[in-house]
């Protein structure tokens, strides 16, 4: 069965970096576009970043320049770095599939930026 497990989430400064990780397993990783999405307090889930099996990313524009997506298909694990964090950054954090195919989502990963 599939299974997605995030972590790595946490409390953080305005300005500072946090680093994702979303480990994968149930599917054959490396055929599968990846990507973050977030959802915070009374908004719905959208898409931060995505990255396709051939590693090409896309971006949603509140975080260009701040998030890289990245993927080790060796440990069947994407993750997101995250630099200059704001506090719009708070949400719990998922990852899944991205452009063609999706999964059950996991519990995410809180990330709570505040000074």
């Amino acid at each position: 069965q599939v299974q997605l497990v995030e972590s790595g989430g946490g409390l953080v400064q305005p300005g500072g970096s946090l680093r994702l990780s979303c480990a994968a397993s149930g599917i054959i990783f490396s055929f599968n576009a990846m990507g973050w999405y977030r959802q915070a307090p009374g908004k719905e889930r959208e898409l931060v970043a995505g990255i396709t099996r051939s590693g090409s990313t896309n971006y949603v524009d509140s975080v260009k320049g701040r998030f890289t997506i990245s993927r080790d298909n060796g440990k069947n694990t994407v993750y997101l770095q995250m630099n200059s964090v704001k506090p719009e950054d708070t949400a719990v954090y998922y990852c899944n599939g991205y452009l063609d195919r999706y999964f059950p989502w996991g519990q995410g990963t809180q990330v709570t930026v505040s000074s």
